[in-house]
């Protein structure tokens, strides 16, 4: 059974909330330059569970609304746009996740990440130590091809290899899932949607509410949030860009890792460890700092368990990047590993994937949106 088809039972009491949340906000039309999801709402006049996930997905969380809100709690119409949306979207990762049995990893995000990466780190370890000698582990390695005395080149390569399989075709399969349910109006896929959701995300248009920024702590807007984000998402594409880069030198170019450091995989990598590195401590920090009552409060390890396996990356790798030349390099390139390892294993089950359901939502929006500038 689809998730559409469950929670048109009405047995959901989430999404019962949510549509009366709507009808009453649709009526309200206060908050209407907000955001994107209050002109989306305006064009419904009935909700199905599809149009709910979709308005969830489109929401960045800005939290304005509910600051706006003259019927946010303790009115006793209770309208909690934010809280209910975020409900709603770890809902969706969890139908959506494949396989269905693992879904339940975005219950316990935070446990679940500082597990997976102390097992990891102490399985690489133990590996490490046992199949080699303690002075190649704790030794000083300047050549080329320095880190796979520590890791052999076939496990380097094999394992990251098979789960990022693994990762792409979990996602692929969720992500087609949540189209097919929140595709509501049959729309074929444009260029001119597909562009215009691209600015979307690279400008984080939608974080700047109605253009003042983000309620991340108040009343008071701001641009932290929004700032933060971008760091976070750039650090992690030139993060990625420098990993690709580096498969390129080694295997069509025949350079091995440990690469100079102004070669382009290091600047790539360092300027996005750096990058990556303030923008998941910044929002660690605005997460601690923010008010709870417009957050799903039980969806806040699942954010912070992301964010710290970020901040985990981008800061070994960093330490990695400094004291490779010392006898900490088999250490810490251990250590890195364990979080890279726990976070490609956790891609599918963890606040990633909300990066792609959003993608969809505004592509979506983006065709609505196109379609009445063509009526009008």
């Amino acid at each position: 059974m689809s998730l559409v088809d469950l929670l048109e039972t009405g047995n959901v009491d989430t999404f019962s909330k949510a549509r009366r949340n709507m009808e009453i906000c649709n009526a309200c039309r206060y908050c209407e330059g907000y955001c994107a999801v209050f002109p989306a709402m305006e064009r419904r006049r009935l909700f199905s569970s599809g149009d709910l996930m979709h308005l969830s997905n489109l929401c960045h969380n800005c939290q304005g609304c509910y600051h706006a809100c003259q019927y946010a709690p303790p009115h006793e119409y209770g309208i909690n746009i934010p809280e209910v949306f975020s409900t709603i979207r770890v809902e969706t990762y969890k139908q959506y996740a494949w396989p269905n049995q693992l879904s339940i990893m975005f219950n316990k995000g935070g446990l679940i990440a500082s597990i997976a990466v102390a097992v990891s780190i102490g399985l690489i370890i133990f590996l490490c130590l046992y199949f080699i000698q303690n002075d190649t582990f704790f030794g000083i390695h300047l050549n080329e091809g320095a880190f796979y005395k520590i890791v052999p080149y076939n496990i380097m390569v094999l394992v990251p290899s098979a789960i990022s399989i693994f990762a792409i075709l979990s996602i692929s399969i969720s992500t087609k899932r949540f189209w097919n349910d929140v595709n509501q109006s049959n729309i074929k896929i444009k260029f001119s949607y597909i562009k215009t959701a691209i600015i979307d995300v690279l400008t984080l248009k939608h974080l700047s509410g109605g253009g003042h920024g983000c309620n991340d702590i108040s009343d008071k807007f701001t641009q932290w949030r929004r700032f933060h984000h971008q760091f976070t998402m750039y650090g992690f594409m030139l993060c990625f860009a420098s990993t690709s880069v580096a498969t390129i030198y080694d295997h069509f170019l025949n350079l091995q890792a440990p690469y100079a450091y102004l070669s382009i995989p290091v600047l790539l990598g360092t300027i996005g460890g750096i990058l990556l590195s303030i923008g998941s401590t910044g929002l660690l920090i605005i997460k601690w700092k923010s008010d709870p009552k417009p957050q799903a409060i039980k969806t806040l390890g699942l954010d912070y368990g992301f964010l710290f396996l970020l901040k985990g990356v981008a800061e070994t790798g960093l330490l990695l990047l400094i004291f490779r030349e010392t006898s900490a390099m088999g250490a810490l390139l251990a250590i890195h590993l364990g979080f890279v390892l726990a976070l490609f294993l956790l891609l599918p089950y963890s606040k990633f994937v909300h990066g792609i359901y959003r993608f969809i939502a505004l592509i979506i929006n983006a065709s609505e949106t196109q379609k009445d500038h063509l009526n009008n």
